[in-house]
């Protein structure tokens, strides 16, 4: 059996140096070339701040100019590098194939290995943005390749982005690109970014395809006051201005509401949660007009009750440089998130209401607009079909993100944008993400390069 196997092997290897080898024995080749240029990728310090994503486009562009692919890049500052490559095809709305290339920090200290390691171990390839988003990245560039070595006909260009600076807003990113470069985005109808992937629970599967995503909207509060010493301290200052303003931001619920998305979303996971709360899903609307339902779920669950109204969390604070100067301005920020149905500015002026005093500020520092993927288009229906073909019995479910991506800029481009990855995680498996220990299957990798090759070839070459 041993002879047989090697035998097997050597002929194949002689097929692909030969260039015969049949498809199948191509699209393998590819699939497990994904996870050794993963580990490698991985080894790329792209950690933003201050991002350094140039490193990571030099590490793609090498791999495109060995397939003999004509690519462009571009920095957005020095350091902040973007990389693009174009498959062209017929004249049906393009393909976007988009992962950003910088990662989050990670303490080493609370990491069971180096994240910068792209260790190869016990089944799994460790790092950080192994999920988020360079595992996702290689599965694309590596479809790309296979696209491009077949020499088949394609119905449409299709595109391999990579941007900068995605974890913190993608302004030196995909929104650069979108302001700067925006000749790459003409007749293109279609994009596939992060945002979703499959699930097992129990001996059940579950893929989400992000279709929309609430709406970030950070806010700078700055109360003002007259300074002071504090041994002598006032009735009012900054400080106590903007203590009683947070107190009132954070005591209060903004109320519940059910978008369509989050319905059907709701609907769609149901059947694979335990106990009443399957029911209460199945029923949101009327769900929501229970108060302990919501807090059980916001202690259960807090992102799909994130989902169900719109949310503000105080997450920095600014005071004095002097433990006894009683400052004139004292300062917070507030990272609130929209339902993607509601107006910023109306939201703004309810947050006004609410805090109800004049010498406290408001200042926007960032904010999106809100846009919703629809799914009744040939992209969307053959991810759905595929995956269901694929995985016989899997659920194929719209979602919405409580958090945002760089889909949003696209959306508004109106290119109907999805979030789909081709992973099929353990439950325990995605806890990494922004966390500690991010890994991501060998299997995973490999059967996640087959299945994008294949939605790929069934997308672009019918």
């Amino acid at each position: 059996m041993r002879r047989w196997v090697g035998l097997l092997r050597w002929f194949l290897l002689c097929l692909l140096a030969w260039g015969w080898a049949p498809a199948w024995a191509q699209e393998a080749d590819y699939a497990a070339q994904a996870v050794s240029r993963l580990s490698e990728y991985l080894k790329i310090d792209t950690i933003n701040p201050p991002g350094n994503e140039s490193r990571g486009v030099t590490f793609l562009a090498g791999i495109l100019q060995e397939a003999g692919i004509e690519y462009e890049t571009a920095e957005s500052a020095p350091g902040r590098g973007n990389i693009w490559a174009r498959l062209e095809g017929g004249r049906q709305p393009g393909l976007v194939l988009l992962h950003h290339i910088d990662v989050v920090p990670a303490n080493r200290a609370y990491w069971d290995f180096d994240p910068l390691s792209g260790e190869i171990k016990d089944g799994y390839v460790y790092g950080r943005g192994a999920i988020d988003t360079k595992g996702l990245g290689i599965v694309q560039l590596q479809a790309f390749l296979s696209l491009h070595a077949s020499g088949k006909r394609l119905n449409r260009d299709v595109v391999f982005v990579a941007t900068a600076d995605e974890e913190a807003g993608g302004f030196f990113g995909a929104g650069w690109l979108v302001q700067n470069r925006p000749e790459i985005f003409e007749n293109i109808g279609f994009l596939i970014n992060e945002g979703g992937s499959g699930q097992r629970v129990d001996d059940r599967k579950v893929f989400m395809v992000e279709v929309t995503q609430k709406v970030p909207l950070w806010l700078k509060l700055t109360a003002h006051g007259r300074p002071g010493h504090g041994s002598a301290p006032q009735v009012h200052t900054a400080v106590t201005r903007l203590l009683a303003a947070l107190n009132r931001v954070a005591q209060t619920q903004f109320p519940p509401r059910v978008i369509d998305p989050v319905r059907t979303m709701f609907q769609g996971i149901a059947p694979f949660q335990n106990g009443e709360i399957a029911n209460q899903l199945a029923a949101i609307d009327t769900a929501v007009e229970d108060a302990e339902f919501l807090l059980s779920l916001q202690l259960q669950n807090p992102r799909l009750h994130a989902l169900l109204r719109n949310t503000c969390s105080v997450t920095r604070l600014t005071g004095s440089a002097k433990i006894n100067v009683v400052p004139a301005e004292a300062g917070a920020e507030l990272d609130c998130r929209l339902l993607p149905d509601q107006d910023p500015q109306t939201f703004v002026r309810e947050l006004e209401v609410l805090i109800a005093d004049p010498d406290i500020d408001i200042d926007r520092i960032m904010g999106f607009t809100p846009a919703v993927s629809s799914t009744k288009t040939p992209l969307y229906e053959l991810i759905e079909r595929f995956l269901r073909e694929r995985y016989p019995g899997t659920v194929v479910v719209p979602s919405v993100s409580t958090g945002f991506t760089d889909s949003h800029f696209f959306r508004d481009l109106d290119i109907e944008s999805y979030g789909f990855s081709p992973f099929l995680f353990e439950a325990h498996e995605a806890r990494g993400v922004h966390g500690n220990n991010e890994r991501i299957s060998v299997e995973n990798m490999q059967r996640g390069t087959a299945t994008m090759i294949e939605l790929l070839e069934r997308f672009l070459l019918r």
